[in-house]
């Protein structure tokens, strides 16, 4: 592998994890979050960053060592434990992927004006064509970036037009106006969003399809991860000021989509479009990041999807492409994906905190330090009680 190709995978691997968090329901969780909390938003986003890094260095780092994908590490962690996750991982990816769809067509009817079931078929069927490529890792890698890179871009002029209040969001930021018990659900709905779920796999799985294992690459996969992170944040902060430099003039935001309504009165027509163009961005790249990652996990435990990996990846576009746009919003699969997601993290990397001691799985030489264990042992308990919580949510479905 030549330099040139090693930095394209190892910023590919970044971009695809963070744009894999950046999908339909980041734009809209950021949104009704500022508009609730205003400029005390910005300590949300500051303490699930440090809390996502957190994750990130633990799980990265433990896979990549012992060039194992997450179920074959949780299959030595302890046998059959791997099925599980994969079980997991793919019913929450497929669901999820359902509401990229969809956000994949509201983007195009707001951008350009074509009808949402129009727009499911348009948005899957860009998405197949990622992996319809010769290179298909390439071509993937390419997309993310290409429309990671436009979403900053075009959220930034949004700023610039809506002006917001920065000394006041940095105050904020530091010292929040709102009591802090009244933000913690929020910091780990946040974290959730951002290394929940498949997320957390997708640039590890990718660095791993990269050649990117063992010690050796240890520097090199701690440095992709947090520009993952990085680049997460720099979307998430850039999404926030944009929205408070529009609630902190007084406007109350449209609950039923509060993140367009908010490019749309703070930047009039062309904000909104810009919106469009934002919404169409995350739903394609989340499209791309939940198959992959998804099939990613079936790969090691049926041999047949390692052999037929592309027709499969594309299958499972299709799969979700067609329930959305035959079944529409499939509200009682949100609600169960929901709660499934709400335990997968503290699953996962409580799965990598044990392998992390283990030298059978991540070799004689590998030494996890004793900081980032003991903090991935806190964040294992927080997400652990929440996603406890979230399992309420399904007796909603019984009411």
């Amino acid at each position: 592998m030549d330099k040139k190709t090693n930095r394209g995978a190892l910023i590919g691997a970044a971009f695809i994890m963070a744009t894999s968090a950046i999908g339909p329901g980041f734009l809209t969780q950021t949104a009704k979050f500022t508009d609730l909390y205003g400029a005390s938003f910005g300590f949300v986003v500051l303490v699930a960053v440090v809390l996502a890094l957190i994750v990130q260095l633990n799980i990265w780092p433990v896979l990549t060592s012992s060039g194992l994908r997450g179920q074959d590490v949780a299959n030595k962690v302890f046998p059959g434990l791997g099925y599980l996750l994969t079980a997991l991982i793919v019913l929450g990816g497929l669901v999820f992927n359902i509401g990229n769809v969809g956000g994949g067509a509201l983007g195009f009817n707001t951008l350009l004006g074509i009808p949402t079931i129009f727009g499911y078929f348009l948005a899957g069927g860009l998405a197949i064509l990622i992996f319809l490529f010769k290179n298909a890792m390439t071509a993937m890698d390419n997309f993310t970036k290409i429309l990671g890179g436009l979403m900053i871009a075009v959220i930034f002029i949004v700023i610039l037009i809506v002006n917001p209040p920065y000394g006041e969001a940095l105050k904020a930021t530091v010292m929040p106006d709102v009591p802090y018990s009244d933000l913690f659900s929020p910091i780990l709905t946040l974290l959730g969003g951002t290394v929940g779920g498949y997320i957390t796999f997708a640039g590890a799985h990718r660095l791993i399809d990269a050649g990117f294992t063992g010690k050796e690459n240890l520097a090199h996969v701690k440095k992709s991860a947090m520009t993952g992170i990085s680049i997460a944040t720099i979307v998430r902060i850039f999404l926030f000021l944009a929205i408070l430099g529009v609630v902190s003039k007084g406007v109350s935001l449209d609950p039923a989509n509060p993140a367009a309504d908010a490019f749309k009165q703070g930047a009039g027509e062309i904000g909104y479009r810009f919106f469009g163009l934002v919404l169409l961005s995350a739903a394609l790249t989340s499209i791309v990041g939940a198959a992959y990652t998804s099939v990613s996990f079936l790969k090691t435990l049926i041999p047949m999807v390692a052999k037929h990996e592309k027709a499969v990846t594309i299958a499972f576009i299709i799969v979700s492409t067609c329930i959305m746009a035959f079944l529409g919003q499939p509200a009682n699969l949100l609600v169960i994906a929901g709660a499934l997601n709400g335990l997968i993290l503290p699953l996962t990397l409580g799965i990598c905190l044990v392998a992390s001691q283990k030298s059978n799985i991540v070799g004689p030489d590998y030494k996890h330090p004793k900081w980032l264990l003991i903090a991935g042992i806190i964040v294992v308990i927080a997400t652990a009680y929440l996603g406890f919580q979230s399992l309420g949510s399904l007796g909603q479905l019984f009411a």
